[in-house]
């Protein structure tokens, strides 16, 4: 079985902000699905989304679209603590909650917030995925960075896109 993990920063990292009708939003969407397709017809089949505002929950969207034609697909939404979503805006919120209630599964890797549980999101889904999907500008310092090189000492497969001028790198798996 082949496993998909989504990383990406979130909404406030890029030049369109919360837009997501600006242009650079639209256009990253139209790769983000085209990357998540071309993955299925790979033969990925399950999808793991920590559920951040942003590249997670757009990436989950897609996947729940994709399903609609495809329905040996599966998205596991996982989940860093309860509450994940209580300070966003109500539109986030509901998206949210839309997206929760369209996955196969909800997992939740820690109960309560803790400064680490995000971090711990991140490594869960990688330790479970063969593939790395991730939307990176380069920022060093972030989540999204942090995700990568784990994913990459682990000898995963990683794709990333940068958001900004939508280029693809490929980074093959590495065999130990």
């Amino acid at each position: 079985m082949k496993i998909c993990a989504f990383t990406g920063h979130r909404p406030k990292s890029f030049s369109w902000g919360y837009n997501e009708n600006a242009p650079g939003c639209v256009m990253l969407k139209e790769v983000l699905a085209a990357q998540i397709s071309a993955l299925a017809e790979r033969g990925v089949t399950d999808w793991l989304s920590g559920m951040a505002q942003g590249t997670d929950l757009w990436c989950a969207q897609i996947v729940l679209d994709l399903k609609k034609k495809n329905p040996a697909l599966k998205l596991h939404a996982i989940l860093p603590c309860k509450g994940q979503e209580s300070k966003w805006p109500a539109a986030a919120q509901a998206l949210y909650r839309s997206i929760l209630e369209q996955a196969d599964d909800v997992f939740f890797v820690g109960r309560a917030y803790s400064p680490d549980c995000m971090l711990e999101r991140n490594r869960y889904m990688v330790n479970r995925a063969s593939i790395l999907l991730a939307v990176y500008n380069g920022t060093y310092r972030s989540g999204t960075g942090m995700t990568m090189r784990y994913a990459q000492k682990l000898g995963r497969e990683v794709i990333i896109i940068d958001p900004t001028s939508r280029h693809i790198t490929y980074r093959p798996p590495v065999t130990k």
